[in-house]
């Protein structure tokens, strides 16, 4: 007999194990992960389950001894990164496992989490677009004026992003929005200052909504067999790639109408050295985004130093091997940080993997087309192919996908 929650008194051992999946799903852990994850406490704790977690909803299935079954299905948002929350999650479950707190004690722990105020100030968030779109446009070699000039429209965009909290409309039009307000204010700085690279100061100044590490997820998930919620998600990546490309092509299309722009040669006059700090000020920045915790904060830094530096070192063996080095070296440190800070790792996985940044190379090629920029555009296509099979590659041989027990989610 098949019992549905909202029909029948749930014992709460079961209310919670839907409540733990439910937070799993909200603060962005891969379906095959997050499934592995239910799959083990229900095992610890004697609970016969079996669980599906698809990119809008979660269903699972509970069985009792006298062959009595309880099912219940959610229908769910896509998640978003949290590492803090996330963190707090894998230390709950953690208790609970050890039998350090029971299930009514962990249900009251993942409430308060959902209703805790925010980790950052409205402040820190506007510094972190600002500093972060300034930053990885210094990554990209442009210049000082394309580095100043992504701050500034790095601050609008975030403006964009606060308002959308409080309109409906604004926030289904988002990706758009950013990318057509981001393209129509810097084509006007352009003819003010010649030495913007227009291109790079776009992408750099809506580089929190490039979905490179959505659709490294989406690739993951389907390399670990994960059909259904890996094509999902990349899907979904995808085409929030696309409005932002219709948002460039959308502002280039209407500046014309009220000036001429014209892209000049850009001389890059930021000295290499300063990359590496510029490293270090993005993944900090990085941080409001994410919602890392003060105390993961250090490691995460160095993870993405590490993994930006790698792919510099090895960058005389072309962009696969690079990335696939960077890669493995990444995956490495954050096994390491996670069991020295007890946190789990993908909080300091995520910071490195973002580095690599695969969705931006597929974001400079389009838009230098409608630039008629061809020398950013050349073998763009065969780079992004590349950054994306040597990320795959080195999850791949460093393991990733054999996560077969819950001590290999939290390290």
């Amino acid at each position: 007999m098949v019992k549905q929650t909202g029909k029948v008194q749930t014992p709460s051992k079961y209310k919670f194990i839907v409540q733990l999946g439910k937070a799993l799903h909200q603060y962005g852990v891969p379906s095959y992960k997050s499934e592995m994850y239910l799959s083990e406490i229900a095992a610890k704790k004697g609970i016969r389950a079996s669980f599906m977690d698809l990119p809008t909803s979660i269903n699972y299935v509970f069985y009792e001894k006298d062959e009595q079954t309880y099912s219940h299905a959610e229908s769910l948002r896509p998640g978003e990164l949290n590492l803090g929350a996330l963190s707090k999650i894998v230390e709950i479950a953690n208790n609970l496992v050890s039998d350090k707190i029971n299930f009514d004690e962990g249900k009251l722990a993942i409430e308060a989490i959902r209703t805790a105020p925010p980790t950052h100030s409205k402040f820190l968030e506007l510094l972190g677009f600002i500093i972060s779109a300034g930053a990885f446009c210094i990554i990209l070699d442009t210049s000082w004026t394309s580095a100043l000039a992504a701050s500034f429209v790095g601050g609008i965009v975030y403006l964009i992003n606060l308002w959308s909290k409080h309109s409906v409309y604004i926030r289904s039009t988002l990706e758009a929005l950013v990318a057509f307000v981001a393209t129509f204010i810097t084509g006007l700085l352009s003819l003010k200052f010649d030495q913007i690279n227009i291109s790079m100061t776009i992408l750099a100044s809506i580089i929190v909504f490039i979905p490179g590490l959505s659709i490294t997820t989406a690739l993951e998930e389907i390399t670990a067999r994960n059909l259904v919620s890996g094509t999902a998600k990349l899907f979904d990546a995808l085409i929030s790639l696309f409005k932002q490309f219709f948002g460039v092509v959308m502002g280039l299309a209407i500046l014309p109408l009220f000036v001429e722009i014209n892209q000049q040669a850009v001389i890059n006059d930021i000295p290499n050295w300063i990359d590496y700090f510029a490293i270090v000020a993005l993944s900090l920045a990085l941080t409001p985004a994410f919602k890392i915790r003060p105390r993961d904060l250090f490691l995460c830094v160095v993870v993405g130093f590490l993994s930006f530096y790698t792919t510099t070192l090895f960058a005389f063996t072309g962009i696969l091997v690079s990335i696939f080095m960077g890669t493995i070296l990444t995956v490495m440190a954050s096994k390491l940080f996670s069991k020295l800070n007890n946190s789990p790792r993908m909080v300091y996985l995520i910071p490195g993997i973002i580095m690599l940044v695969p969705g931006s190379k597929a974001f400079i090629g389009l838009s230098s087309v409608f630039l008629h920029d061809a020398s950013a555009s050349g073998n763009m296509g065969e780079q992004v192919l590349y950054i994306f099979m040597g990320i795959i590659g080195g999850l791949l041989f460093s393991g990733t996908f054999m996560d077969k027990k819950l001590e290999e989610l939290n390290g």
